[in-house]
């Protein structure tokens, strides 16, 4: 959480802070790009040869360059450090999930009443409960920084929260924000979207190197290694080289859940980098200013960290197919409404609404399709999280390649029929699964009453 407290504070100013020539979505863009790279060739030699723990400490580290290159943003630097999020990101992501995995596991061997399936919605469940309150901390640092005025008082600080502007602002932001925003609109068509001045960026830069710096510590001296747990699959399954990750991961891809699952993991990617460019830059700073995003994105950590907590819990209650078609309607309902909606200045209420409910289907996405991963691929952890984070950085690269290029009318449709297919594909594994158990279940029985009669000729002989 302390990591991803600096890092979802940063990467979610990058479009508004670092605006000209489209530097902060080339470089999430690379990010994401270069993890895709990461998840094929890194994940397995890495674990294989530095086990789950170390390797999230070194990935750690790999971020830090992005922070320090936040005092000197230009395309020299913010280019090679995003290279290094992106190298670091493949192998950080399938550690943590195989190392969820693993811990589940064991659990369930001592809880005997209580599966691993179970256990594993759960623990992915808690962990982006942490990983979403990131996005609150995150947030809530940057727009106090921003905000703050040192020759202001605390009260003028609070009055600040909303900023006055005058009446042919509000009639430009009704024009060109939100569903209507388009590339090439800056501080000139709206005085909203002025960056905040160098020093401020300086001060929360070194904040969130300070936070990365401690969440390496906390790795190295209080989380265990997986050998305590009795399992080094990282060390022994599939691929001992990335070029045998990247066959494991191809042949992945023969298998028909993999395929389907495919269409949603790019969803989630694509609605990630929607939120982190497109809804911070066209809805919040064009309406509201740049240093209220981290404000509104509060609301989005929030819902997310909420939703993700009890999604296992409602998928055990209800299962999973009724909870992915709630979120379907809730994230389509959503799509509809931000595209039709027309933009007000200062309307703070109406950017948190919009961002706690895509938080809410953001968590359930990210919890219900990583734990179905992890569910139908048992022993194939490595390449199954691999193949997650490989599509879901398709999805986001596709998001920021387009984001300079496509009115955010645009992008809401876009996102609208890649949800609707991607849902198509997960209730088609769920089908044949609940197919394929009752084919079990009638195969069994059966074989029970076939066994009768010769079980009665025994008893009357």
């Amino acid at each position: 959480m302390i990591h991803f407290t600096a890092f979802h504070g940063t990467s979610n100013l990058q479009s508004s802070v670092n605006s000209d020539a489209a530097l902060g979505t080339t470089t999430l863009a690379v990010i994401y790009g270069s993890l895709i790279l990461s998840n094929i060739f890194l994940p397995s030699y890495v674990i294989r040869w530095l086990g789950c723990k170390w390797t999230m400490a070194v990935s750690f580290i790999a971020y830090m360059p992005f922070i320090a290159a936040q005092f000197y943003p230009h395309f020299y630097t913010l280019i090679p450090a995003a290279l290094g999020v992106g190298f670091g990101g493949g192998p950080l992501w399938c550690a943590k999930c195989t190392f969820l995995t693993i811990v589940a596991e064991a659990m369930s061997n001592i809880l005997d009443d209580t599966s691993k399936q179970v256990l594993v919605v759960r623990f992915f469940g808690l962990f982006f409960v942490f990983y979403q309150m990131a996005q609150v901390w995150g947030n809530l640092i940057s727009s106090l920084v921003l905000s703050f005025d040192t020759n202001d008082s605390a009260s003028d600080f609070l009055q600040n929260a909303t900023i006055n502007v005058d009446e042919e602002t509000m009639k430009k932001v009704g024009e060109i924000c939100g569903a209507r925003f388009c590339p090439g609109v800056g501080a000139n068509e709206n005085p909203n979207l002025i960056p905040p001045p160098p020093e401020k960026i300086q001060m929360l830069s070194g904040i969130f190197l300070g936070c990365m710096l401690l969440a390496v510590l906390l790795i190295v001296f209080l989380v265990d290694s997986q050998k305590r747990y009795g399992v080094r699959r990282g060390r022994d399954e599939g691929a001992a080289s990335g070029c045998k990750l990247l066959a494991s991961t191809v042949r992945l891809l023969s298998e028909k859940y993999q395929l389907l699952l495919l269409p949603i993991t790019m969803f989630i990617g694509a609605e990630e980098a929607f939120v982190a460019v497109d809804f911070t830059a066209s809805f919040v700073a064009c309406g509201w200013g740049i240093s209220r995003i981290g404000y509104v994105m509060i609301c989005f950590g929030v819902a997310n960290a909420i939703a993700a907590g009890l999604a296992g819990a409602l998928a055990k209650l209800l299962g999973r197919i009724p909870i992915t078609i709630a979120v379907f309607v809730l994230h389509a309902s959503l799509l509809v409404w931000m595209h039709e909606w027309i933009a007000v200045a200062n309307d703070y209420m109406t950017y948190c609404i919009m961002a706690a409910l895509w938080g809410i289907a953001d968590g359930v996405w990210l919890v219900n399709v990583n734990a179905l991963s992890g569910i139908l691929f048992p022993g194939k952890e490595i390449a199954a999280f691999s193949n997650f984070k490989l599509w879901e950085a398709v999805g986001s690269v596709l998001g920021y390649v387009v984001s300079p290029m496509l009115c955010t009318y645009l992008k809401l449709r876009c996102l609208l029929g890649l949800m609707t297919v991607g849902v198509i594909g997960y209730c088609t594994i769920e089908y044949i699964e609940k197919k394929e158990k009752g084919n079990i279940n009638r195969d069994h029985t059966l074989a029970v009453f076939d066994q009768e009669p010769a079980v009665q000729q025994i008893t009357t002989f």
